[in-house]
């Protein structure tokens, strides 16, 4: 009797620290899941760069891993991946410069610029993209500026998804959600932006061809096919960008619910028919298809802060799961507010809600009873709050907020959880613990591949919800209001401290 095998899909998610795959079933069960983390360079202060060629690699083996587990074929291979990375390509199609992360600040001076423009709020609501210099747009402007040789060669400007689906297929095509991260994307017209084509000095020609989300290939290379292990009928879906499809992979895509997401970085999204446009807060508008926007805003400081306190404070350069619970039962030991110790988490500059490449970090209100402990829940405390005003400015431009749909790292800590759900006063729902980005990639093709008629109808019974406690919410409003306050009062004081650094 031959053994019958349910048919899957598998999700990748290309993230910036790591390749996340997962297959699951017709049925939603995840059948398999594994990871391989990459480095990030930073050759210069502000800098973040990677290899292309490493994140191939580990693209390759997520696949492969997981077929040699279930031991038998996908149905189709479905992409995520991080937004706003930029790499250029010659006409020989081979990369000239490394891949340029999100996190790349080096063009933080020529985004202020544009934001002076007269016509900076039209591009915005062009777009549906903050300035900032996490955006392509002001990358390829500083590559011009900066490195003219290589501007000068460039054939085409493209995104980690754009490089590896090329090694897949020989061609340069771009989904509209990844495409939508640019600041190069009319989403409303679907099509490449005259006025930013224009602002950096390229024409249409040099980036790639826009299609769906939910587009499908079949005719990946012989050697690509054999290298992945896969049946030369694989199909592969391109899929849309790790924000889009965390909303769907966390079920968020009802009204009243918004997905929250903290890993390396974070964010919190709505889905939405129309965009959300806010120029104050340069709230975000991604595609996630035709007729669906995701909208909200990015924080810089999220797991990388936390990373941050064990190298930095408690001088543990790769902590275990011991460290990470031991960190835990100190933060429980102290109490909501920490006694007046707040923490404005900008370690790493910041997006949403200031978009300021020069903020910085800061202890406030440091007394003579905080000792270590304090300093370590603050710190998480400070990342709540961020997210806090986040959710409050995406909440003030939509329909009130009544739950959040949780997803990254964060949520194996329900302390830190707990913080963030007394915090925001909602109540938090962790649908799944796989990568809600490459759970999201699965489900959209299977949507493609007319597998499911919509995204619910897999939605799986939640295992844990963290309900707030109110008491402790009108404690931390307090504290909030003084948190929301300190950048303004110390912007300046900020950027001078960030000058005489750039200067040394």
């Amino acid at each position: 009797m031959i053994e019958q095998h349910p048919e899957y899909i598998i999700g990748i998610d290309i993230g910036t620290g790591s390749a996340k795959a997962v297959a699951i079933d017709v049925e939603g069960k995840v059948l398999s899941d594994y990871q391989v983390f990459y480095p990030t360079q930073s050759v210069h202060a502000g800098y973040s760069e990677q290899d292309p060629e490493i994140i191939w690699k580990a693209f390759a083996d997520c696949v492969k891993k997981i077929i040699s587990f279930l031991k038998y074929q996908p149905i189709s291979i479905s992409l995520s991946s991080a937004m706003h990375s930029l790499m250029v390509m010659n006409k020989n199609n081979q990369p000239i410069t490394p891949l340029i992360t999100w996190a790349d600040t080096r063009s933080g001076d020529i985004a202020q610029k544009i934001r002076k423009l007269p016509e900076a709020e039209n591009l915005y609501k062009m777009t549906g993209t903050p300035i900032h210099s996490m955006i392509p747009l002001c990358k390829i402007i500083w590559l011009k500026e900066n490195e003219p040789e290589n501007f000068a060669s460039a054939f085409k400007f493209i995104s980690i998804k754009e490089f590896i689906w090329f090694k897949l297929f020989s061609v340069y095509e771009i989904d509209y959600s990844i495409a939508s991260a640019t600041g190069l994307f009319d989403i409303i017209n679907l099509k490449w932006n005259a006025l930013s084509l224009q602002l950096a000095g390229i024409n249409s020609s040099q980036l790639s061809e826009i299609v769906s989300t939910e587009f499908i290939r079949k005719d990946a290379k012989v050697a690509v096919t054999s290298l992945l292990s896969i049946s030369p009928n694989t199909s592969f879906c391109i899929g849309a960008s790790d924000g889009c499809l965390a909303n769907v992979g966390s079920y968020a895509l009802e009204k009243g619910t918004a997905a929250l997401t903290i890993g390396t970085s974070g964010a919190i999204r709505v889905a939405s028919s129309k965009p959300i446009f806010d120029f104050a807060s340069m709230s975000f508008n991604y595609l996630l298809d035709k007729t669906t926007f995701i909208c909200g805003g990015p924080v810089n400081n999220g797991g990388n802060v936390v990373e941050w306190l064990f190298k930095a404070i408690l001088k543990i350069e790769n902590p275990s799961d011991s460290d990470y619970k031991n960190l835990f039962k100190i933060i429980d030991t102290v109490p909501e507010g920490s006694k007046g110790l707040i923490f404005l988490p900008y370690l790493f500059g910041e997006r949403a809600p200031v978009w300021d490449e020069k903020s910085s970090g800061l202890f406030f209100g440091i007394k003579s009873l905080h000792d270590n402990s304090f300093f370590l829940r603050a710190t998480l405390e400070g990342i709540c709050y961020s997210m806090y005003q986040v959710l409050k400015i995406v909440e003030s431009s939509t329909e009130k907020i009544v739950q959040l749909n949780v997803g990254g790292g964060f949520i194996h800590s329900k302390s830190w959880m707990k913080i963030l759900s007394d915090i925001t006063g909602k109540k938090l729902c962790v649908i799944e613990t796989e990568d809600s980005s490459a759970i999201g990639a699965a489900l959209l093709n299977m949507k493609a591949l007319n597998m499911i008629d919509d995204y619910s109808s897999l939605k799986p019974e939640s295992n844990l919800f963290v309900e707030p406690d109110l008491n402790n919410h009108l404690l931390y409003q307090k504290y909030y209001s003084v948190f929301k306050s300190l950048y303004e009062c110390l912007k300046l004081s900020m950027h001078n401290d960030y000058e005489i650094n750039f200067d040394l």
